[in-house]
């Protein structure tokens, strides 16, 4: 699979690495458009209306929350500028004694959307009112409350739902601004730190991965965005999670991984997005969220380890250093995970074969001495004594 890849970045003019464009950003954001959409697509928009203004910004939330009211008010304002007039109510024309008003105090179109806002907005100053002796205001009061109520419930929903979007509580998770490949408990593994910001869970979290790369068949044929699955877990599994402290995820590399072929030389010349989904229920709103992040050949360090965040304070409590979230180390790492099993294989072998010798070599490395491993195929790092980092 992997194989794909470096077919597809020596067929590049030059032999140089495209520039790599991002389907999900760092903050879960989708990098797309759509183009070519037939019109009769976007009334899909219209009768979906709730979604729409939901999921519009809130600039046009605002924009349509001013129109909506004043665009009412003028409407039914034009609307009682037309019954006073037709009564004869306003100022300027002809009454006689015996004329029966309809409204009190409409005079102008002005004193008309002031009596249509007081109206809609119940406020009634009592300098204008009906007089209760036309029909057609009352039907037309009614009318203008109803309207004033559903556009007040509406707008309220549409305000609300979005201030309770589950995408506002996965802002509190975040994600290590790198991953890292290492060693861990005797496997070469791809580590990502995830951690929850707020003291409420997410209940039944899983986590899992998305290994998006532009592919050629053997037909000549290029897939964009080809998507592989990625196995993440943690050491207490992958599914319904303690999600109460940072957590450190892990992918091991093995056979079946696609990032078995990868070596810490050919990481940085590769051309994919593994994208990270973390997926639970918000136990305080009981709305399900998603959270998503990405990284790219450049944010994935080869021989690096993260680290440690917890501690334990004076007063009993577990401290979390998130200074140190995003930080590593350099470790002793193997050079690619083949090499890695073929030195295992190798040692597992010696040692059915002399276990004498593996008995003195395991007692020399118990004697407290730093060994790397001695095969070309490894990248031996020393680790300084004294280097000061937070303490477990």
């Amino acid at each position: 699979m992997i194989q794909m890849f470096q077919s597809h970045m020596q067929a590049q003019p030059g032999g140089t690495r495209s520039l790599h464009t991002r389907l999900v950003t760092k903050d879960g954001h989708c990098n797309i458009e759509f183009g070519n959409i037939e019109y009769s697509n976007h009334f899909a928009f219209l009768l979906d209306f709730w979604t729409t203004f939901v999921e519009i910004r809130w600039r046009f939330v605002l924009l349509f929350f001013v129109a909506s009211f004043t665009g009412s008010w003028f409407v039914f304002s034009l609307l009682w500028y037309w019954v006073a007039k037709s009564n004869g109510d306003l100022g300027g024309q002809n009454r006689t004694e015996e004329h029966v008003r309809c409204i009190d105090n409409v005079h102008g179109l002005t004193t008309a959307f002031l009596y249509s806002l007081e109206t809609q907005t119940t406020i009634g100053y009592g300098g204008r009112a009906l007089t209760g002796h036309c029909a057609g205001t009352v039907a037309l009061i009614v009318v203008q409350s109803l309207v004033g109520v559903f556009i007040n419930c509406f707008m309220c929903g549409v305000i609300l739902a979005k201030i309770s979007l589950p995408k506002n509580r996965a802002k509190t998770i975040t994600f290590s601004s790198r991953a890292v490949v290492c060693l861990k408990k005797g496997s070469l593994c791809l580590l990502i730190r995830v951690a929850n910001l707020r003291k409420t869970l997410l209940i039944g979290s899983q986590i899992y991965g998305k290994l998006l790369r532009t592919t050629a068949t053997a037909d000549g044929e290029t897939i964009i965005l080809d998507q592989v699955d990625i196995d993440f877990a943690v050491d207490a599994g992958k599914d319904n999670l303690f999600f109460v402290c940072p957590l450190t995820l892990y992918h091991v590399i093995d056979r079946r991984s696609p990032f078995y072929e990868l070596s810490a030389d050919t990481l940085p010349q590769q051309d994919f997005e593994l994208v990270v989904f973390l997926d639970g229920v918000a136990e305080s709103t009981s709305n399900s969220c998603q959270v998503r992040t990405s990284y790219v050949p450049g944010e994935i360090q080869w021989g690096y380890s993260f680290l440690p965040i917890i501690s334990r304070s004076k007063m009993g409590k577990y401290r979390v250093d998130f200074s140190n979230f995003s930080r590593s180390v350099r470790v002793t790492t193997p050079h690619c995970a083949h090499c890695f099993e073929t030195d295992v294989d190798q040692r597992n072998h010696n040692r059915q074969d002399r276990p004498d010798q593996h008995h003195q070599h395991l007692h020399h490395h118990q004697g407290g001495g730093k060994q790397g491993i001695d095969n070309r195929g490894f990248q031996v790092i020393d680790i300084q004594d004294a280097m000061d980092i937070t303490k477990m």
